[in-house]
């Protein structure tokens, strides 16, 4: 099929990069002001096409968010036909596209991709697209619209609109793999809706027993979803949710003082929720981040009158304390499950007591990953069942082919066997293809139910160790250079530094990474006490200064 030069022309020539491009795809896609898209959405879209070529024209995803950033900024990343990042070996290809200043150049990197990849005349190439709430949205979603019209050749389109991160995630899984359900939004809510209150009900109870729940959904795409969730599931279930900044209406004010990153970060309430409303004893706060893909909980302990957070590192001991349970409760006369194998991957920013607690009490492995979704995504991919959570509330749970299974081959000899039904029906409510802001809520709701657990104890499970994370500005992040799963500092040469001011505190850990989204160097600091705590902030913080 002859290169379509000429109508690629035209659109390069409308949204032309600026003459100093310096664009670089990474774990988030592209993330920057929103003014600065317009030319990376032209790349974008069309690496999104050669993707799709690649993979035997399965559908791939395009969404166009920046999650927890502040509203003046967007991103866009491309997904996969599974549901889950583009490959990373596609990285440089979308970086090196994105920062051809020229069009000559832009053609002339781009002819021997599309050469290689578009071959056969009688198929077409197959995109699904959407965008959260942010006011650029709609601009930068109709720049890809506008490439796919004028290729209509070669690539046919579906355009959602409006979604949270993980519905689009789930839809593009979804065009691809049938079986995983209707690729449509109501599909999503029906599966969620079904396996929830599944669950609740074989394990002896409904929504009117759950928790009350006040929901923080940072003004952003994801209170707009939750609305239409509880409207397509039981009224007993909608009835116990409180919805709070869920002005999407107002752009300005995403993300701003309210979110799940507000919230981690500043370890308060976010606006709109107040100190009575958290300190209740039959309510569990929760926030969600501008695009719907990360969870957090907290509520005021009544017993010191504090603010307790209960995030990532929190949801994964808890889905992981409710799985264990479960597979302890499967048949014994059948030893299929203990050929499970399951992991819990971590990142370095999980909290020591985290760790400790997942090694000691669960007897479970914990693997450390690089930070970012996909690395620990791809590691999760390694056992049978994968739970990995950020502590930023970004995570799910992966079950594989061989765990399906031995699950339905155990359900076949113990059809009413309740613990086998329910990892079943975990599978259906956990969204498999990436971390999910609604999904895990719901998950959260459902293994404080079986589990007996109320916010209180699962806060107990464990006690974190005093830690900060503070962010350095720097011209170059690209001069530190990290190893071991991002723990140790290979440039600048400050890592034996580092070690000595965690060798003065006591239960002292710290570590330094570049930020993957700015130029800016990430300081967490870990110890016994907050003033140790504080102390190996400022110290480690100082050692970056002078370094950069």
């Amino acid at each position: 099929m002859n290169f379509p030069e000429s109508s690629l022309r035209s659109i390069f020539n409308k949204y032309p990069p600026p003459a100093n491009a310096n664009f670089q795809y990474g774990t988030a896609g592209f993330r920057l002001n929103a003014t600065k898209l317009d030319s990376i959405m032209i790349s974008v879209s069309i690496i999104a096409i050669l993707r799709s070529f690649s993979c035997n024209n399965k559908s791939i995803g395009i969404m166009i968010t920046a999650s927890h950033n502040p509203p003046i900024d967007n991103g866009v990343k491309i997904i996969d036909p599974n549901g889950d990042m583009l490959p990373q070996i596609w990285e440089p290809i979308v970086t090196e596209l994105s920062n051809c200043t020229t069009f000559e150049k832009f053609k002339d990197y781009l002819k021997p991709l599309w050469n290689k990849y578009v071959v056969n005349p009688n198929i077409k190439a197959s995109i699904v697209i959407a965008r959260d709430t942010r006011e650029s949205g709609s601009r930068l979603l109709n720049i890809c619209t506008q490439l796919f019209d004028i290729l209509s050749p070669f690539v046919d389109y579906k355009n959602f609109n409006e979604l949270t991160t993980p519905q689009l995630h789930y839809i593009t899984r979804c065009f691809n793999d049938k079986s995983f359900g209707k690729p449509t939004e109501i599909g999503y809510y029906e599966k969620l809706s079904n396996s929830f209150i599944e669950l609740l009900t074989i394990n002896g109870h409904s929504p009117n027993d759950i928790t009350n729940l006040i929901v923080d959904c940072a003004n952003g795409v994801g209170a707009d979803k939750l609305k239409l969730f509880l409207k397509s599931t039981s009224s007993s279930l909608s009835n116990k949710f409180k919805i709070i900044n869920d002005e999407t209406n107002i752009p300005s004010s995403l993300n701003v003082n309210c979110g799940a990153d507000f919230v981690k970060t500043n370890q308060k309430l976010p606006s709109g929720i107040d100190h009575i409303e958290a300190s209740n004893d039959s309510t569990l706060c929760a926030s969600f981040d501008g695009d719907a893909d990360r969870l957090v909980c907290y509520f005021i302990d009544n017993t010191n009158n504090k603010f307790t957070l209960l995030d990532g590192d929190k949801i994964a001991i808890l889905l992981s304390s409710l799985i264990s349970s479960l597979i302890n409760q499967l048949p014994q006369n059948n030893h299929n499950h203990n050929k499970l194998s399951i992991g819990i991957i971590q990142t370095a920013y999980a909290n020591g007591s985290s760790t400790n607690f997942i090694i000691n009490e669960l007897n479970l492995p914990s693997i450390c990953a690089k930070t970012g979704v996909k690395h620990l995504h791809h590691e999760a991919l390694n056992y049978d069942i994968g739970i990995y959570f950020e502590a930023n509330g970004h995570g799910t749970v992966l079950f594989s082919e061989n765990f399906h299974n031995i699950m339905i081959s155990l359900l076949n000899d113990h059809p009413e066997n309740i613990s086998i039904k329910s990892l079943l029906l975990l599978n259906d409510l956990i969204n498999q293809t990436v971390g999910d802001a609604i999904s895990d809520l719901l998950a959260v709701i459902v293994s404080l139910s079986i589990l007996k657990k109320s916010k209180l104890q699962w806060s107990n499970t464990y006690i974190d160790l005093p830690n900060k994370l503070t962010k350095v500005i720097v011209n170059d992040r690209n001069k530190f250079i990290t190893t071991d799963a991002e723990r140790k500092l290979v440039e600048p040469p400050i890592q034996k530094d580092i070690d000595h001011l965690v060798s003065t505190v006591t239960n002292g850990r710290s570590f330094v990474r570049p930020s993957g989204t700015e130029d800016a160097v990430r300081v967490y600091a870990e110890a016994a006490s907050v003033e140790e705590c504080q102390y190996l902030s400022n110290e480690v913080s100082k050692l970056v200064i002078n370094a950069s």
